[in-house]
């Protein structure tokens, strides 16, 4: 009686915790939060001053009292107390009606993540307040957000780049056949751009700099129009801010090892798949999920090297926390999907 009760008046809650951004489901809500992972603390008493979208104005721009903190790093958690810190804000935000009983809550994590990291994310949504926490892997929560027969004997190849961990997994009958995960995705596209443009123009600019070039002119496929913008820093041999034109033509050549790394997981990945799994991948093609997706030409260099239809999906970003609702409203239907470890 009480475990109906409880599914009755708490609101589940479905997490996409990513390195560079955490979405919120909420049961029967759908999406209600999309925030950078991103919180600003003291750096002597640690005391928190913001969280996400707040906290991530201040990444590059604090005094040295102020720390702006990203508390996941390649898609696990790198300081366990911040994470806590900020997963406690997100469900508190999400869960506009107060309700007495905990959530029950399940969190997409990498395929390739530990024993130990997943109790870390285990131990830090129940101190945030879960009730209950149930891990799945991110590509098979973006093969069920975007409506794949995941549960079919036929296989469904999904790319997932995200901002730390880019996800390649074959997926039959409700498992991972075949699995890649490499912790090279949007973060050190931003790293690679950031590297480049000190090197070559000796130019120190921010990382979140980087971010806006890669998403305003950044490319994967020479066939992407040529197009310039104007980036703003330190010029590092005279100490003056300056100004600089930098083409996409530059940034396409700043990201190839990267992009090339990721092309690699892929080839590795497909090599590993099952023949007769295969065969369902040639005449199925590839689908392209998450944020690091959306880098023009991504879905053309992809196709040209693997010689396989590639689908971007519409709404690459959403992927994973729609499918992670989705498993929510039908726990008992997805089961065998559930990450089994780290259990109390």
């Amino acid at each position: 009686m009480f475990g109906k009760l409880s599914r009755y008046f708490s609101n589940d809650i479905a997490i996409d915790l990513g390195t560079a951004n955490t979405l919120v489901f909420v049961k029967g809500e759908g999406i209600v939060l999309n925030e950078p992972s991103v919180v600003a603390v003291n750096a002597h008493t640690r005391k928190v001053y913001a969280v996400g979208a707040e906290a991530k104005l201040m990444l590059g721009r604090t005094h040295q009292d102020i720390e702006a903190i990203r508390p996941l790093k390649d898609g696990v958690i790198a300081d366990f107390a911040i994470t806590e810190v900020m997963l406690r804000a997100f469900i508190e935000k999400a869960r506009r009606r107060r309700s007495f009983i905990r959530p029950r809550v399940i969190i997409c994590v990498p395929s390739g993540i530990t024993e130990v990291e997943k109790r870390a994310v285990r131990d830090s949504a129940e101190h945030a307040g879960a009730r209950e926490v149930y891990l799945v892997s991110e590509p098979v929560a973006a093969a069920i957000g975007v409506g794949l027969p995941v549960d079919k004997p036929t296989g469904n190849m999904i790319v997932d780049i995200g901002g730390g961990t880019s996800e390649i997994a074959v997926i039959a009958l409700n498992g991972i056949v075949a699995d890649t995960s490499i912790r090279t995705a949007g973060d050190e596209m931003d790293e690679a751009i950031f590297n480049y443009i000190k090197r070559k123009h000796n130019l120190q600019i921010g990382l979140q700099t980087a971010e806006q070039i890669k998403k305003q002119i950044g490319s994967a496929h020479s066939s992407v129009k040529t197009i310039s913008m104007e980036v703003k820093g330190l010029h590092l041999i005279d100490g003056l801010p300056k100004t600089l034109r930098i083409t996409s033509d530059e940034v396409r050549e700043a990201l190839e090892e990267p992009i090339s790394e990721i092309v690699e997981a892929l080839k590795r990945s497909l090599e590993q798949t099952p023949p007769e799994l295969a065969a369902d991948i040639v005449d199925r093609g590839i689908v392209l999920t998450g944020g690091g997706s959306l880098l023009k030409g991504l879905d053309i260099r992809l196709k040209d090297e693997t010689a396989l239809p590639i689908n971007l999906v519409e709404d690459p970003l959403s992927c994973v926390v729609l499918g992670t609702g989705k498993i929510l409203d039908n726990l008992d239907e997805y089961e065998q999907v559930i990450m089994r470890g780290a259990e109390h």
